[in-house]
């Protein structure tokens, strides 16, 4: 009896240490697991930093100068920024200030396109609604395949009540705008010979087809900011989601409300991102914390550092900055980024 028990017991004492399946991450769309923008970007428990253009720093003044913009781009591709996000705004509205990098997002994208080899060059966000999907997907597809695989489109609703009137758009009609836009969009990238029609963009009867397509089988497209849309729609159609800066209190619940939304609405364990975007003041006191400002946040290297090891505790796998607000010369904010905070949040491989 005695060997018996002790066999037993030993058994038991065994089973006990016998250590749990490892959890398995999320995992994106099939097409996005291929495609080098979206991998440098985006993966799960990790965080990495791009920078919202102009790449300049103009404090109190409506537009940059645009001069030796291309040598920065590649100082930043140099150091290890994942991204470079560019701004859609056709008009200067002085009710605004603001006329962000001047060009026009997706020309100045090609531009840099020829200017670099692997940073990724994103938007945040083509206002959808004021544009036409079909173009846009021919426009979307076509840097795609010349930059080899490194735009990510960002998609926004736009927060400019003058650009609607200014195009002949009923701005109360943009979240339905967007939704319908973005259906005709993903519809001419991902299907050949679609049939499909459009309640504002027309359609076709399976005849004609776009060419090019997406170089990965899909231009991975990110809502930026709510777009007019529920949470659960976003979720359900979109690859990602970029939000404002959030303050480091709300940092916990917005990461469980995004991820659990997107598990709910694809029935498995995704992952489609989330990232944060804003206004970076970069001050000269290293320790000085996360302080809200209109748009962003101020903060020193090291507050920054812990602002964003919170984040990626969070489940947030991007932030987009624009330290455009900031005092210093760019050439040296992009230097204390890239020796202080770059390496512990570098762009993936």
């Amino acid at each position: 009896m005695s060997v018996i028990a002790t066999h037993e017991t030993a058994i038991m004492t065994t089973a006990t240490h016998v250590a749990p399946p490892p959890v398995a991450l999320p995992t994106p769309h099939p097409s996005l697991e291929r495609h080098p923008g979206f991998q440098r970007l985006f993966q799960p428990e990790a965080l990495t930093i791009g920078l919202i253009l102009p790449l300049e720093t103009h404090a109190g003044r409506p537009a940059p100068t645009m001069r030796g913009h291309v040598e920065m781009a590649q100082r930043a591709e140099a150091l290890g920024f994942g991204a470079l996000w560019m701004r859609d705004i056709p008009f200067y509205d002085p009710g605004y200030g603001d006329v962000a990098h001047i060009f026009e997002p997706l020309v100045y994208i090609g531009f840099l396109a020829a200017a670099t080899r692997s940073i990724v060059l994103g938007t945040t966000g083509i206002v959808l609604p004021t544009h036409e999907p079909m173009y846009l997907a021919k426009q979307a597809t076509s840097l795609d395949q010349l930059s080899e695989g490194r735009l990510v489109l960002g998609l926004s609703s736009g927060d400019r009540f003058s650009d609607y009137p200014m195009l002949g758009i009923d701005y109360e009609t943009r979240g339905d705008r967007y939704r319908d836009a973005f259906s005709v969009f993903r519809t001419l990238t991902e299907q050949s010979f679609p049939r499909f029609k459009s309640e504002r963009f027309g359609g076709s009867p399976g005849t004609l087809d776009l060419v090019p397509k997406a170089p990965y089988g899909r231009v991975p497209s990110i809502a930026v900011g709510q777009a007019q849309q529920t949470i659960e729609w976003l979720a359900q159609h979109l690859d990602g989601y970029l939000a404002g800066v959030q303050s480091p209190e709300r940092l916990a619940s917005l990461g469980e409300s995004w991820h659990s939304t997107v598990r709910a609405a694809e029935g498995r364990n995704a992952f489609k991102p989330l990232g944060l975007g804003g206004y970076l003041d970069l001050s000269d006191n290293p320790d000085q914390p996360f302080q809200r400002i209109q748009g962003g946040f101020r903060a020193g290297r090291n507050g920054l550092r812990n602002y964003l090891e919170q984040a990626q505790s969070a489940g947030v796998s991007h932030i987009a900055l624009n330290p455009k607000v900031s005092l210093q010369p760019y050439g040296e904010i992009l230097d204390e980024l890239g020796e202080y905070v770059l390496p512990h949040f570098a762009s993936h491989a």
